[in-house]
């Protein structure tokens, strides 16, 4: 009782001493009595810790009832007990299907009130021509910079063009891939978007639109500074190799425009949808549950990663060739860019990782990839691992058919069953890993698992040295933080594309039970990961080079 003493004292001395008070005190006593509810049922190893902030927040919450106000670090005791609850998330056993904190957070992006409604056509500053640049995923963060560029500066946004020139040689264009009316409708109330600029406004050009190319993470200054001058001089300027061109911190005003576009406007065609959704049933129906594993070792990410990966010099000798494309790359130590985990994992360190993780051999997996450097000979070993291997090729081999010449489109179709599995794992930290982590952070936190590739090369190199158990643990142990869990967010810091923190929103902890795997009663439907709400507003897709790729 003398800690209980102590912590009473201390919270009079609170009371006594701070001037910051604040009406509301019903509203917070209710908080507190949520946390300290929810925290009552943790393990005995915490219960004086959790009795104690609880009892302490009680007693603040009953003199704020007494007095009619509340002491104003009342939240701050509030939010601290929440962080605790996460950080005990990390010494409990990883449940490799679900994170028990996930049902508390919920994708936000609604526009605030008093965001202005867009500039109209006739009253913008010009027509804002936007070629996006990369593969389908890289275009695609240049689509959603795009529209937050162009109401940065007044502009009516033109609906952009994809690159038909980069390493994977797709001729497709927006409307072939995207439903473009509902890109044009969707964000009416925030952009003014249009198919082409109008022939009367070319007609009346005396010269060609004006062709730039910015800075990456320009800075909405820099836009302001130097963009929109030429805008209201040409009346018509067109952005060139557009992708990561915008910075990552904004308000968050632009920053949930951000998440409008890329969560809801970016819908894939009915098309290519219904294909992506065959597939995903398909996976369903014999499996209740499964994983999808992004593959991306493709000859070219390995050629530029500089990285060995066992095929000896025949290996070697192949990826220097495709090395050549690249003027600018450094030569690099194997060795040292593995020990730095710079380098994709191969198909069968995936599955030893996956396999040390819980997910048994009966596990039924969707491989998502493009073309595999080695073929089958590189699958082998995973496929024996997991026996339930399966590819869009292998479920929807005829409704590919009319994809097949396309290599974006067929992308999109491990974008959707990627994104409607209940794991996603990927073997590297490229465009496709880190866009597909933020919609599924956004869309409710479904475990997504990223390999901690700086780790794990170290307990490769040794696995022989080893027994399997200890392997194990120590998998277990260097991938927590590394499972998608929502204490993963590092506000201000990594790509807002993969932890879009302004656009995600937190429920109170659950107060009448424990948050368990079958709770799922207090949740809103319209909040649900269902199908039916997350493919509403579908987006993009997959195969495609890292961002470090240069212009």
């Amino acid at each position: 009782m003398g800690v209980v003493a102590e912590v009473w004292r201390s919270s009079v001395r609170l009371l006594t001493n701070s001037p910051q008070l604040i009406n509301n005190g019903s509203h917070h006593h209710k908080s507190a009595l949520w946390k300290w509810r929810f925290f009552s049922s943790h393990p005995k190893r915490t219960v004086m810790w959790t009795w104690v902030c609880g009892f302490m927040l009680f007693s603040l919450g009953v003199i704020s009832l007494l007095t009619g106000h509340v002491v104003s670090h009342l939240e701050w005791y509030s939010q601290q007990l929440s962080k605790r609850s996460l950080d005990m998330s990390r010494r409990e056993p990883i449940d490799v299907w679900k994170s028990k904190y996930s049902k508390f957070f919920y994708g936000c992006s609604e526009r605030g009130r008093s965001f202005p409604p867009a500039a109209q056509e006739h009253s913008s500053n010009g027509y804002l021509l936007i070629a996006a640049s990369g593969g389908l995923n890289q275009q695609r963060t240049g689509i959603t910079d795009a529209v937050v560029v162009a109401r940065i500066l007044n502009a009516t946004l033109v609906v952009p063009e994809l690159d038909h020139h980069s390493y994977w040689k797709d001729d497709s264009d927006f409307n072939d891939i995207f439903d473009v009316n509902w890109f044009i409708s969707s964000l009416a109330k925030d952009v003014t978007i249009v198919k082409r600029v109008p022939d009367r406004v070319m007609r009346s050009m005396e010269k060609p639109p004006y062709t730039m190319r910015v800075p990456r993470k320009s800075t909405p200054e820099y836009y302001l500074d130097q963009v929109l001058p030429i805008l209201l001089r040409r009346h018509v300027l067109q952005l060139t190799k557009f992708d990561y061109r915008l910075a990552n911190d904004l308000d968050e005003d632009m920053q949930k425009l951000r998440c409008r576009v890329n969560y809801h406007a970016l819908r894939f065609t009915k098309r290519i949808q219904s294909v992506g959704m065959k597939v995903v049933k398909r996976m369903r129906k014999m499996a209740k549950r499964f994983i999808a594993v992004h593959l991306r070792f493709e000859p070219d990410m390995l050629a530029f990663s500089g990285c060995d990966f066992g095929g000896g010099e025949k290996e070697r000798a192949e990826l220097a060739e495709i090395r050549k494309r690249w003027d600018t790359l450094p030569d690099l130590d194997p060795l040292e860019e593995r020990k730095r985990g710079k380098c994709p994992l191969t198909p069968h360190e995936v599955g030893l990782m996956l396999r040390a993780l819980g997910f048994a051999n009966d596990t039924y997996i969707y491989v998502a990839s493009g073309e595999i450097y080695g073929g089958e000979k590189t699958l082998r070993p995973l496929r024996e691992l997991f026996p339930n291997f399966y590819t869009k090729e292998m479920l929807a081999n005829d409704e590919l058919k009319p994809l097949l010449p396309y290599s974006s489109r067929l992308a999109a179709i491990d974008y959707i069953v990627s994104d409607e599995s209940d794991v996603f794992i990927t073997n590297n930290n490229g465009n496709m890993a880190k866009i597909l982590a933020g919609r599924r952070r956004y869309m409710g936190h479904k475990r997504t698992i990223r390999p901690n590739a700086k780790k794990l090369s170290a307990l490769f190199m040794d696995r022989e040295k080893m027994e399997w158990q200890t392997f194990a643990k120590k998998v277990k142990s260097c991938q927590r933080g590394f499972m998608g869990d929502p204490d993963e967010f590092k506000p201000g810091r990594g790509e807002f594309h993969e932890y879009p923190q302004s656009c995600i929103c937190q429920r109170p902890f659950s107060y009448d039970k424990t948050s368990t795997d079958d709770e799922e009663d207090d949740i809103p439907e319209e909040n649900h990961n269902s199908t039916s709400f997350r493919h509403e507003h579908l987006s993009s897709a997959d195969h495609e080079r890292d961002e470090v790729f240069p212009d």
